[in-house]
């Protein structure tokens, strides 16, 4: 079931993505050659809680065999695609690190993601984020009301695919806001679900999650982290935003300064 928001969750949601926007900010900042990942999902809890949010990710349900979630951020190095549990790994120079932050702020959730380059990477990784960065641009530009979910796919595919790269197809978008993953699913590819049609009130996590190499993926032991079959590298951005009368709005985009 779709669940659409008010004008004012809305702004609650959007007040929410300020917080994963100086969280994601935080992090990008104290990532350097050396710095755990453990250290940074510190202080992304760090700068989270102190705005009075909660690290959504933290205590999330998993299976039976994973058990529950247990850091504030998902931080995936290099050929780990999502759902990275922060440990002792440290960060080495042309890592690239994908940070997963959703924060919820009395009772509604904002959802963001970027891969972040440790210094100096090579012009083949560079590339990589640029085209993930280009392909969720071109995901929201197609998220117009009337349009489908399956615009949005083919706007997504048609980048990553037209660049030489793969579009990850085991994991995909979707709605957020009351609960961190509702309805509808966002594919970054196209099929044969097209999806509903977009309209005022629904707000879609859209988050493209693409390789250098094949499409294929594995889960971890842990139950939680997923990373690509052949090695290849990842790059993984994502956006929450709503549909409105008159467009799109982003709501995980930087809008000022925000002080604690």
């Amino acid at each position: 079931m779709i669940v659409l928001k008010s004008a004012a969750e809305i702004e609650q949601m959007a007040a929410a993505g300020a917080v994963v926007v100086a969280t994601l900010a935080a992090l990008e900042e104290a990532l350097e050659p050396g710095i755990s990942m453990r250290e940074l999902d510190r202080i992304g809890e760090e700068v989270i809680r102190s705005f009075g949010g909660a690290p959504t990710s933290k205590g999330y349900p998993g299976t039976k065999e994973s058990g529950p979630f247990p850091a504030a951020i998902c931080i995936s190095p290099n050929d780990m695609i999502v759902h990275g549990i922060p440990g002792d790994y440290e960060a080495q120079e042309g890592d690239i690190i994908s940070c997963d932050v959703g924060v919820t702020l009395d009772g509604l959730i904002a959802d963001s993601a970027a891969t972040f380059a440790v210094g100096e990477i090579s012009a083949e990784a560079q590339r990589l984020l640029d085209i993930c960065e280009e392909s969720l641009e071109a995901g929201i530009a197609a998220a117009q009301p009337g349009a489908e979910v399956g615009d949005i796919s083919q706007a997504v595919q048609s980048v990553v695919e037209g660049a030489g790269f793969s579009v990850v197809r085991a994991l995909v978008g979707h709605g957020v806001g009351r609960a961190y993953h509702e309805d509808p699913q966002v594919p970054n590819f196209v099929s044969s679900y097209r999806g509903p049609v977009l309209r005022p009130g629904m707000t879609i996590a859209i988050e493209p999650m693409i390789t250098a190499g094949g499409h294929a993926v594995h889960v971890h032991a842990d139950g939680w982290s997923i990373s690509t079959d052949d090695g290849s590298l990842t790059a993984h951005f994502e956006h929450t935003v709503a549909i409105t009368t008159d467009g799109q709005r982003v709501l995980t985009k930087a809008a000022g300064v925000l002080v604690p």
